[in-house]
């Protein structure tokens, strides 16, 4: 199983600052999206980005950029899919407290037969597909959805087998809003922050 931190996009929100690199708890969040990869994989993840400064983000990682430049999270998705190679475990590097079981839970997921497999949430769609792994099949399917013009991260399911990881187990590693909490604003960033001194204090 492979890792990929996903660092495309272009942080309209975030007055296009890269938004990874800003900290939580004192630590990068790709640095602490990194560590779970790594955690869960055994290995380091690759980073797609497309930043021509995204290889001194972190110069440990391998930077891949974006196989179909300008197609959003679903291009995201295609590179891991082809660069890291499949199967790999994606984390889109605004999200700094996705645990590394929770990850394991997923690769484990593929090993059950699904191509693709993706943790319910409390979120409008109620799957997170910018945290799944994904398995050489995607691909195909993935770039067939973008020949289409449909650029959505789920846009390519129809094609492929997937399966979900229940919201009750998800909700075994914590509250699904704060795992897969993104830092998107600077607002974002302080209510983050917040989250891991509370949950510091309530772990210590």
């Amino acid at each position: 199983m492979n890792g990929a931190i996903l660092a495309g996009g272009g942080a309209t929100r975030y007055d296009h600052r890269p938004k990874g690199l800003e900290r939580v708890g004192g630590r990068r969040i790709l640095d602490l999206v990194a560590g779970v990869l790594r955690e869960a994989t055994g290995r380091d993840p690759i980073l797609v980005a497309n930043a021509p400064e995204a290889a001194n983000w972190s110069p440990g990682l391998r930077v891949v950029a974006d196989i179909e430049p300008g197609a959003g999270a679903l291009g995201g998705l295609l590179t891991a899919v082809m660069a890291a190679p499949a199967p790999v475990l994606c984390v889109a590097w605004d999200m700094p407290f996705v645990p590394a079981g929770l990850l394991r839970e997923l690769a484990a997921g593929l090993a059950e037969g699904f191509d693709a497999f993706l943790p319910a949430s409390d979120n409008r769609r109620g799957l997170e597909p910018m945290c799944a792994a994904y398995s050489p099949a995607c691909g195909p399917a993935i770039a067939a959805a973008l020949r289409r013009g449909d650029r959505r991260a789920i846009a390519f399911h129809p094609d492929v087998k997937v399966g979900i990881l229940p919201v009750d187990q998800v909700r075994r590693w914590g509250d699904p809003k704060q795992l897969f909490f993104n830092v998107n604003t600077p607002e974002d960033l302080l209510k983050a922050d917040e989250l891991w001194r509370v949950s510091s204090r309530s772990s210590g």
